[in-house]
């Protein structure tokens, strides 16, 4: 099962994909779009959060043209609850929430 995890350093915020091939940082995707050159956050809507938002959209579908049409509504519905403290998603879940978009 592949999941997602992020957590907060003393670098800043930190983002694991975790599947059957290992660990590894999820792609932050500035190529589709660079809401947040500094990275990733989470539990507010603002830049960071975006570019989480189409970084896990873009690791979960299989389009990138899907994943930039989504991933605001992705923010909205998911991203701004994540705790601040930390957080795991699953893939399941992730293309689930998007279903419903």
């Amino acid at each position: 099962m592949k999941t997602y995890s992020g957590s907060r350093t003393a670098s800043g915020c930190s983002v694991t994909v975790t599947d059957d091939d290992g660990r590894r940082a999820l792609n932050p995707r500035h190529d589709l779009r660079n809401h947040s050159p500094d990275g990733f956050e989470w539990g507010y809507a603002g830049s960071g959060p975006a570019q989480l938002a189409l970084a896990l959209a873009a690791d979960v579908l299989a389009g990138d043209d899907e994943a930039l049409r989504v991933y605001q509504r992705l923010k909205a519905r998911v991203v701004v609850g994540l705790s601040r403290e930390g957080w795991t998603l699953t893939a399941d879940e992730l293309a689930e929430t998007i279903r419903t978009l």
